[in-house]
């Protein structure tokens, strides 16, 4: 294998090679240096906390609104739980990875950044090395094709999803406003993942229900009775009420150069502006607003952020961990404190061997990783597989805790694999995300999710988290970012006309 290259290492995520063992950090687009350019004393139009999509949208759309902002970001990087790691010149998705044309704030983002020609397909069905699914069944091995698994699953989710005869098109039928059927919402919202299963377990057979419940476990990475089912309900709504899109929408597209591209670019066209202040590395402790003004500080720090407005965009799971005064509403910090459940181990091996790179495999219930797809050639001609594992007792995997029992959890989805390099970033132990992608328990999407939306003061709140459309997405978190800032500007805009009305006159 060659040198790794490339960009600057951030201090998030591990990789391991055979040649040096684990090392911590990771090369990537997003690392920002200088990681400061601060102009002290100074008080801003906004400040953004959190550099993850919602807060770099959020930045860039009111900078080039004409405002002052200071983005603050503990991360050394942005992108927040969506970032690539460029080894050799090749990306590794670490955290958020697929879009689709119909997501439309992603979509537009790529417009706008003219890299709509830089999809590339993923998973790799049906392409070099043949098409292959292997699935542990009862202690045995099955050989099926893709066509195969894909039919198989597809029925499951039918009498899965089918809770009213018409593939959940009456329950939720506009995706993007979910409480227009409030009875459908609070029906279905109170289920779990584990109820909902007991209802249909006898209509699966047994491949359908071990192949499927696989599925399902990395979708909602939690303990089945913790996993809210009208959370996939509402995946199902968003993604066309059927599973060709369903997969096709969420499971399919990538960027070739990988995510942080994506967000460096929003990042860049912020900071020409000059507009744009910024400092990385920078944890916050404490958000006080008074008089009017929001203050920020930092742990342990003396230093002080001043700003009219601010836009916190801290994952749910963290958003307790903040000291806030005034106090946040009790609902805002009671659904933090119960957060959302999602605990999947994402992980990538560089395997060398070609003939798998159209892999297929499940290794359910008894896998630490539950399954495994081919999604790429590296530079070195080997196959770039990608894995998740689920958050059941027994089988939840730290990677980096015992790098050993990884490169096992790989080589347990086919017996001739030789693994070469593994990728990954560890959610589950990350302090600044608690966990991945959003799954809600159950009842929390109507106890919760209005309050959450809701600014406390001079305080917005953006986030994938609690966005109205693709909550838990990419998109989501464009969304929210752009919504909060266009919010902000309304607010501010009739100030900044009169205090340039003013110095017009004076002139």
């Amino acid at each position: 294998m060659a040198n790794d290259s490339g960009p600057p290492k951030s201090r998030d995520g591990f990789q391991w090679t055979e040649e040096k063992g684990l090392q911590a950090g990771l090369p990537t687009l997003g690392l920002i240096n200088p990681a400061s350019n601060l102009t002290k004393g100074k008080t801003y139009d906004a400040i953004v906390v959190g550099a993850g999509y919602a807060g770099l949208t959020a930045s860039r759309n009111l900078v080039l609104a004409g405002y002052d902002v200071l983005l603050l970001e503990a991360r050394d990087r942005i992108g927040g739980r969506s970032w690539s790691s460029n080894i050799e010149g090749y990306p590794y998705e670490l955290g958020g990875t697929w879009v689709h044309w119909h997501q439309p704030f992603i979509w537009a983002e790529l417009r706008r950044y003219a890299m709509t020609d830089e999809l590339e397909v993923s998973p790799r069905k049906n392409v070099e090395g043949g098409a292959k699914v292997t699935v542990q069944l009862d202690g045995k091995m099955i050989h099926i094709s893709h066509d195969e698994e894909d039919a198989i699953i597809e029925s499951a989710f039918k009498k899965f999803i089918n809770v009213d005869g018409q593939l959940g098109r009456s329950v939720i039928p506009y995706p993007h406003n979910v409480e227009y059927n409030m009875k459908g919402l609070k029906e279905y919202d109170q289920m779990s993942m584990a109820d909902r299963m007991k209802q249909v377990s006898s209509h699966l057979t047994p491949l359908e229900k071990n192949m499927f419940e696989g599925f399902l476990a990395i979708t909602h990475g939690a303990k089945w009775e913790e996993a809210s089912f009208f959370e996939l309900l509402r995946w199902w709504a968003l993604m066309n009420y059927n599973y060709p899109d369903f997969m096709a929408i969420g499971l399919t597209f990538k960027l070739r150069r990988g995510q942080s591209a994506l967000a460096r670019r929003i990042f860049d066209e912020a900071n020409d502006t000059g507009r744009l202040n910024y400092s990385f590395s920078t944890p916050i402790s404490t958000i006080t607003e008074n008089g009017g003004i929001v203050e920020v500080s930092r742990p342990t720090e003396c230093e002080v952020f001043r700003a009219r407005r601010l836009v916190c965009t801290v994952p749910l799971n963290v958003l307790h961990a903040l000291s806030f005064a005034p106090p946040l509403p009790v609902l805002k910090t009671v659904a933090s404190l119960n957060n959302h459940v999602n605990q999947v181990v994402k992980c990538h091996a560089e395997v060398a061997n070609p003939e798998m790179r159209s892999l297929g495999a499940t290794n359910y219930p008894d896998g630490k990783l539950t399954y495994t797809f081919g999604d790429g050639t590296t530079p070195a001609g080997n196959t770039h597989l990608v894995a998740f594992g689920s958050s059941l007792p027994g089988v939840h995997l730290d990677p980096e805790q015992d790098i050993e029992i990884t490169k096992q959890a790989f080589k347990a989805f086919h017996p001739d694999m030789r693994v070469k390099r593994i990728v990954f970033h560890n959610w589950h132990r990350d302090e600044f995300a608690r966990g991945a992608w959003e799954w809600l328990r159950p009842g929390m999407t109507t106890k919760y999710l209005p309050a959450l939306r809701e600014r406390h003061g001079n305080v917005f709140f953006a986030s994938s988290d609690f966005s109205n459309g693709w909550r838990g997405f990419i998109d989501g978190a464009i969304e929210d970012g752009s919504k909060v800032a266009r919010e902000i500007d309304d607010e501010l805009k009739p100030v900044q006309l009169s205090k340039s009305a003013r110095i017009t006159s004076k002139l």
